[in-house]
């Protein structure tokens, strides 16, 4: 008897406060059912009258307030115009600042300020500094949180933008370029994780409903990830060429050259720009090589090597520097740079390292594009006649198609790529008048393989 009063008496306590709510303002129960079962249908302009009673005397009744409130305003705004649309554009910006402060758990630093951002942006309410003051804010506050790919761009976009009127530092947007850039980069990673788990069982054709639920979203954010990838990357330009990078890092060396972070991030651009040559990536890679030996620092070491003829001497940093790497994404990524840099020299080396990149990330997909503009570019090399040689396009599309596959993020570019190479390959007609259909070319050279010609 004591336990079962005693667990009464929790149940009574745990509801007193909702309880005291309603006894408070019993209309806030009566307008919540009603709003809500006209948001339920979309039928937001009936909603907001008692949506709105509801909302501004009992606002932390229920999280709805805010969830049908979003929802509700959003109706209203579109179907609006003038200083009604203004008015309801405050109305939700004041909603979302709420939100976080009545539902705490719910709502993020992050989501808070990138939607108050995207609202103001999408209505041509606020300046490029406004934007980015706000993005800035909610990207530094709540990095981990701060995961929508539109305001990643928008971020970025107004930071140069924002250069470009003089405002803002080269620095500073090649600072921002690293953080975005990153933080696409580590998302996207973990939508392919997923990806690589389930294809799999994918190709096995015993993936659950929920499964193939988890793949199709995996593959569509990564997707998305890649084409912001792709904006930042393009409204960067020509401000990370050579001839920008050189200056600048030549006039911040002496203040910066012991802070390990900014070596390593500009040592990494000008090797990722090609700006190897000039005197100063030799000084970067030294300061980096003395404050932190890392793998990153033997990876252009050989790169170095490599320029002034020292092939094996640049092997063998290339190989410390795997040995060195113990995460598995970060080990393919520099195979993967290896793979880049040797292919001038040896396209069998390069699909060598192209491959162990592969082993340690099964989702490198730029490393499955790389080996298909290998194979692409040997097609002069491989066979006896025309159609053996047109044949390795065969086999080079497929390999850009499992760029898509494994790495959805690339999926527009690897589509692209494949049917170039399908377009190169031998026709219907050359198959039908070869009588080829249906049979096997072994390839002899280093790519070695075969394919199997398609039937008509």
């Amino acid at each position: 008897m004591k336990k079962k009063h005693y667990l009464t008496m929790i149940a009574v306590i745990m509801s007193t406060g909702l309880s005291m709510a309603q006894a408070q303002n019993p209309e806030c129960m009566t307008n919540l059912s009603i709003y809500a079962e006209h948001a339920k249908v979309k039928n937001y302009d009936a909603a907001y009258e008692p949506w709105k009673m509801v909302y501004e005397s009992c606002p932390d009744i229920n999280k709805a307030n805010f969830s049908y409130g979003e929802r509700i305003l959003d109706h209203k705004i579109a179907n609006s115009t003038g200083a009604d649309k203004d008015g309801y554009i405050q109305e939700l910006l004041s909603l979302y600042d709420n939100s976080i402060k009545y539902f705490p758990q719910n709502y993020k630093p992050a989501d808070v300020g990138i939607d108050k951002a995207l609202l103001l942006y999408d209505n041509k309410m606020a300046s490029d500094e406004e934007i980015f003051k706000m993005l800035d804010k909610a990207f530094k506050e709540d990095r981990e949180n701060f995961t929508n790919p539109k305001a990643l761009y928008l971020y970025f976009s107004s930071l140069v933008d924002l250069h470009g009127a003089g405002k803002k530092d080269l620095q500073d947007v090649f600072d921002t370029y690293d953080d975005v850039t990153e933080k696409v980069e580590a998302e996207n990673q973990k939508l392919t994780d997923v990806i690589t788990k389930l294809l799999p069982k994918d190709s096995l054709g015993t993936l659950t409903s929920k499964e193939k639920s988890m793949l199709r979203v995996a593959s569509t954010n990564s997707e998305s990830y890649g084409k912001v990838g792709a904006s930042i990357d393009s409204k960067l330009g020509a401000l990370a060429d050579c001839d920008n990078l050189i200056p600048l890092y030549e006039k911040s060396y002496e203040e910066k050259k012991g802070d390990v972070a900014w070596v390593k991030r500009a040592v990494g651009r000008m090797f990722s720009k090609d700006c190897t040559d000039d005197p100063m990536f030799r000084k970067l890679f030294e300061a980096q090589l003395a404050l932190e030996p890392s793998a990153s620092a033997y990876l252009y070491g050989g790169a170095l090597k490599q320029k002034s003829g020292d092939t094996n001497g640049a092997i063998a940093d290339f190989n410390k520097a795997v040995e060195l790497e113990t995460d598995s994404y970060k080990k393919s990524d520099i195979l993967y740079k290896i793979a880049t840099t040797v292919r001038r020299t040896s396209k069998s080396q390069a699909r060598s390292y192209a491959l162990k990149a592969i082993d340690a990330n099964p989702a490198n997909g730029k490393a499955y594009l790389l080996i298909a503009n290998l194979y692409a570019g040997s097609a002069n090399d491989c066979g006896e006649s025309a159609f053996e040689k047109r044949a390795i396009y065969w086999k080079a599309a497929d390999m850009a198609r499992k760029a898509g596959r494994v790495d959805p993020s690339l999926g527009s570019h690897a589509s692209q790529t494949a049917a170039s190479y399908d377009a190169k390959a031998p026709t219907k007609e050359m198959i039908f008048s070869s009588g080829m259909a249906g049979k096997t070319i072994t390839f002899n050279c280093w790519v070695g393989g075969s394919v199997t010609v398609p039937n008509l």
